[in-house]
């Protein structure tokens, strides 16, 4: 299975990209940049767009993934409609599914929010509607991150310190998330797969399973996605662009 993914720091932060490769056992590709629009992605002008449309046109993928700048599916919703059905179009001719990433709303305390004039359950919510009329337009799946995010924002601080960007906990639960979008949540802990978890990430993922659980009482799904975790042998870390 081949995954492309289009997107910002929102996609390559803490290297997401590796974990969702482990977590599905596929071949994932990032197109990335700090900051990037989907339109970008488009833009034969630049050195991104002339990738993703060399991949798009000369690749065959199984599922292309497509997250939109931070705040642009609310704020530049037209450009955001126009890049996804645009690129829903060259997944398709590609093979691939097309898989809408929802990202988050800045964290409560972000002063961001107030920029933008925008609540905290404001723009999660927005956000969530824009990907999901994008995705019902163009027939495309939707990862409800941002969804996720907002349903334990209380109980778990998932940012980093500027408040938008993801911590490693944040990066998993969007990994996790997407995974479960596109081969159903634990098939890869089910049925086994050359790639595996790294020791280091084991030890990052119990303390956390530990103590956020045990603390806070995450769901079940957490609580049984630890236990098979925990059972996975540790393999040394993986340098390749590729994942």
């Amino acid at each position: 299975m081949r995954i492309l993914m289009l997107g910002n720091s929102f996609t390559f932060y803490n290297d997401m990209p590796k974990t969702l490769a482990q977590l599905t056992g596929a071949e994932v590709v990032a197109h990335t940049r700090g900051g990037a629009w989907l339109a970008e992605q488009l833009n034969p002008e630049t050195e991104m767009g002339r990738r993703t449309l060399a991949a798009l046109e000369q690749e065959k993928w199984d599922f292309v993934v497509m997250q939109e700048q931070s705040h642009g599916a609310i704020t530049a919703k037209a450009s955001f409609m126009k890049s996804v059905a645009a690129l829903c179009e060259k997944a398709r001719a590609a093979g691939a599914v097309p898989v809408l990433y929802a990202t988050w709303a800045y964290a409560r305390d972000c002063d961001r929010l107030a920029e933008l004039g925008l609540t905290y359950d404001e723009m999660a919510l927005k956000l969530n509607e824009s990907y999901h009329e994008a995705a019902e337009q163009n027939q495309a799946l939707v990862a409800e991150v941002g969804m996720h995010f907002h349903d334990l924002a209380d109980s778990l601080d998932l940012y980093t310190e500027d408040r938008k960007h993801p911590n490693e906990y944040g990066s998993f639960i969007a990994a996790d998330v997407l995974a479960d979008v596109m081969v159903g949540k634990n098939k890869k802990l089910r049925q086994g797969s050359t790639q595996q978890i790294t020791e280091a990430e084991m030890r990052m993922l119990d303390r956390f399973f530990r103590e956020e659980i045990e603390a806070k009482r995450l769901d079940d799904s957490f609580a049984r996605l630890r236990e098979e975790l925990r059972h996975l042998p540790p393999v040394g870390d993986d340098e390749t662009s590729l994942y």
